[in-house]
């Protein structure tokens, strides 16, 4: 048996799953070879871990087996706490309506012009997380989604609150900070609610008296006005206007951090980085940012409860009967190196693309907000790999999860 399970057989059964967290969050490549070598699901008492591609993908693609009802008490009604929903079902196709592809090119030159601003504007030393990888979503947000009068801060703390909360907090995790994480996310929640009510109001008086705008925002009223879909209501407009923000921020900033990080960190794939990002075309680099975050996920699993009985790894010798209400882990980062359905996993290959992987999720809870991920991510990292002798202090994550802050150095041109 491979240290890593002997380690894990050692422990008491209770702190099995802090350890195997403890190495996931620390992206333990040796840890995930060894499980999906010997433990493809590894039955804990709070969880049970999948690391094995297949397994992976049918928990997450079988939503009517694995839902996210971990999810409701975080998220209340909102469509992406709900599986296959007539709710789910038109609300998020009323979100990739508002969320038009045609606006993507837009979007990528906004993140490239305030990126470059914002680096422009520093004195070759500054916190990446607060002053670009957090500030350009914000930014996007608030000008390009039409979130405007809005405080930046009360829009960053709603974010990331209700992410800290949803994502990071779940009975599962036994965060001894649970009771202050869930107070924060309700207080974010309020004070999110009031400003969006508020913006709702204002935009529909300004379409009333003829001024038009165009952004995800406006959409979303005018569609709620047009009278034609009854099930818009006023309460239903104003959660789905919160909801814009909430994946828009956090998870951004994780991935610009991870990407930016791995290409500091490995020479070869830093050096060809940097070439793409020096192109005329600035898509030449997505292939690379998205290889990187499958070494360097922002989110390394998802979680799911069993709705009704099943088997995992149907067939296999590591077959597995589940409950309803057991809770399974999808360890995305370890199925994305599974030799079983990943070509030489362990190369780095910029040429992969997105569809063979889960930086972004999978099946009907993939993230909303996908399109707008895969041009503002790379165009942020982008950024970040033309400065000129960049140098960083290891990430700060104040013991939590997601970055926090993080140190740069460059050389500003004279």
């Amino acid at each position: 048996m491979p240290a890593h399970l002997d380690t894990l057989a050692a422990l008491p059964p209770e702190a099995r799953w802090r350890q195997a967290r403890a190495w996931i969050l620390a992206g333990d490549r040796d840890f995930f070879t060894a499980l999906r070598r010997d433990a493809p699901l590894l039955r804990l008492p709070q969880v049970t871990v999948a690391a094995r591609f297949a397994d992976c993908e049918e928990i997450l693609r079988r939503h009517d087996l694995f839902g996210v009802a971990l999810y409701a008490p975080k998220q209340g009604d909102y469509l992406m706490a709900q599986d296959d929903t007539a709710q789910h079902w038109r609300e998020k196709s009323l979100m990739k309506c508002v969320l038009d592809f045609e606006d993507l090119p837009g979007i990528r030159t906004f993140c490239a012009d305030t990126a470059r601003r914002l680096l422009a504007a520093a004195p070759g030393t500054f916190d990446a997380v607060a002053g670009l990888t957090r500030a350009v979503p914000l930014a996007l947000v608030q000008e390009r989604f039409g979130f405007d009068q809005a405080d930046p801060r009360q829009l960053f703390e709603s974010s990331y609150w209700s992410q800290m909360d949803a994502f990071w907090n779940q009975p599962f995790d036994a965060n001894p900070d649970a009771d202050r994480i869930v107070a924060n996310r309700e207080a974010g929640n309020v004070a999110l609610g009031r400003y969006v009510a508020g913006l709702v109001q204002r935009r529909g008086a300004d379409l009333a008296a003829g001024v038009t705008r165009d952004d995800p925002v406006t959409r979303l009223i005018q569609l709620a006005r047009s009278g034609g879909l009854r099930h818009l209501t006023p309460e239903r407009l104003v959660r789905n206007v919160g909801g814009l923000l909430i994946g828009a921020v956090e998870t951004t900033s994780h991935a610009v951090c991870n990407a930016v990080e791995f290409f500091l960190a490995n020479p070869g794939p830093g050096a060809a980085a940097r070439e793409a990002a020096r192109a005329a075309d600035p898509e030449r680099l997505d292939g690379h940012v998205f290889e990187a975050l499958r070494f360097r996920p922002a989110f390394p699993y998802f979680f799911r409860t069993v709705r009704a009985p099943t088997v995992l790894g149907r067939g296999e010798p590591h077959e597995l009967p589940l409950e309803p209400g057991e809770t399974v882990i999808a360890l995305t980062h370890a199925a994305m190196f599974d030799e079983r359905a990943v070509s030489a996993p362990e190369s780095f290959d910029p040429g992969r693309g997105l569809t063979g992987n889960f930086v972004f999720g999978l099946g009907i809870h993939e993230c909303l907000g996908r399109a707008i991920g895969a041009v503002m991510i790379p165009e942020i990292v982008r950024q970040a790999l033309l400065l000129e002798g960049l140098e960083t202090d290891p990430i700060d994550t104040r013991g939590g999860p997601v970055p926090e802050a993080w140190a740069w150095r460059w050389r500003v041109p004279t």
